[in-house]
């Protein structure tokens, strides 16, 4: 059975669900009562005690908005944090400390703030420079806001800023897409993630588009807007790492990929999961329960174990995002001959047809094959017979 070397640190993420307001594509766990705030805090502070492992490989705050904690709330999860892992972002090479915030977040005073954190790397969702998109998407900030936020954060030294852009909104043409790409090109950013407008069941949108009052863009239009984000960006000097992110050299997500490079991961706060390599946990998506449990020295939790199956299938679905794709070697090793195999025969069609390649060693997708990655995966996973 595959386990993950002791040596292996973990990734810390932190699932704050706090926003000022919803959007309208949200299918997060997120809520606007922000007076449990600070209960909240308490009870992470808490599950980050009792989850407590040996080292951490990365911190990432994520939401919902970080940015929506007080001042106090944020340094209290960061002193729990040094206090649980002393010297966590000490030492010669540091680990990645990652907090999503949104540009109109990033006031002078907070990016001062910021700065006295161990804050290293912020995420943005700027999602596009046009405030007609932007109202929209019942986004809080106007574009404008995206370039001063970055300007200030600049001035309180985070050299390490990554922004979220979407694409295929209702009746979006290429000329403005290219437009927003020609503006997050002028932030000169470490990193871009870029993912297309998904209509996700139960949220605002997926209801509008039911209800007849949006149209959803064609295919041909979204793989024209995909081309032109993968071929723009390359030429700018970054690296298409992940079907949807792109850095520059260097400057790839460390947190972010682990999840695609099996590497183990615990998850704090409600909704949150946690990955050891043997077991896939989750906690409750309640805030009430999850403050009671906590409170009570209990983690609100489910689990799955990952057998060998599971863990070939987890491979086939996140590996094959990245650029590296699979490398045949190790699965052959950590799963043996017959998931080696089983893979390469299924995989004979696509590579057949352009979809995939073996390089190096490493099977991954095309560029055509991202296209259609869905599909090509579906052909890859093993369903054992009943």
């Amino acid at each position: 059975m595959h386990s993950n070397p002791p040596s292996v640190g973990h990734g810390l993420y932190l699932h704050v669900p706090f926003c000022k307001s919803r959007c309208i594509y949200c299918g997060f766990f997120s809520t606007t009562a922000h007076e449990l705030r600070q209960a909240y805090t308490d009870a992470v502070c808490r599950e980050i005690t009792l989850r407590r492992c040996d080292r951490l490989s990365s911190v990432y705050l994520g939401g919902g908005t970080p940015s929506q904690l007080s001042q106090t709330q944020l340094r209290q999860i960061f002193d729990t944090i040094a206090t649980v892992y002393p010297g966590f972002a000490s030492g010669p090479t540091p680990i990645e400390i990652t907090m999503e915030c949104n540009p109109d977040d990033i006031t002078e005073s907070f990016a001062a703030f910021l700065s006295t954190l161990p804050v290293n790397r912020v995420s943005m969702g700027v999602q596009t420079f046009s405030d007609e998109r932007l109202r929209f998407l019942h986004r809080r900030h106007q574009a404008d806001q995206a370039h001063s936020a970055v300007r200030l954060l600049r001035d309180h030294g985070i050299k390490n800023i990554s922004i979220d852009l979407m694409f295929g909104f209702p009746d979006e043409s290429i000329a403005s897409w290219e437009t927003d790409l020609d503006e997050a090109l002028s932030l000169h950013v470490e990193h871009i993630s870029a993912y297309s407008l998904m209509y996700e069941e139960g949220t605002p949108l997926y209801r509008l588009l039911e209800q007849g009052e949006i149209d959803d863009l064609d295919e041909d239009t979204y793989i024209k807007m995909y081309d032109l984000l993968v071929s723009r960006l390359r030429a700018s000097g970054y690296e298409h790492y992940e079907i949807s992110n792109f850095a520059l050299p260097g400057k790839r997500s460390r947190h972010n990929s682990s999840y695609w490079n099996d590497v183990p991961y615990i998850g704090i706060g409600a909704s949150a999961h946690s990955y050891d390599g043997r077991r896939r946990e989750w906690n409750v998506s309640d805030l009430h329960q999850y403050i009671t449990a906590i409170n009570n020295g209990v983690i609100p939790s489910e689990y799955e174990e990952i057998d060998t199956v599971t863990h070939y299938n987890d491979q086939v679905t996140t590996r094959l995002r990245t650029a590296e794709g699979i490398d045949l070697l190790q699965l052959r090793e950590e799963l043996g001959d017959f998931y080696h195999d089983y893979l390469l025969e299924n995989a004979a069609v696509s590579i057949d047809t352009g979809l995939m390649i073996i390089e190096n060693g490493h099977l991954h997708l095309t560029l055509d094959g991202i296209h259609v990655s869905d599909l090509v995966m579906s052909d890859l996973v093993y369903v054992p017979s009943t």
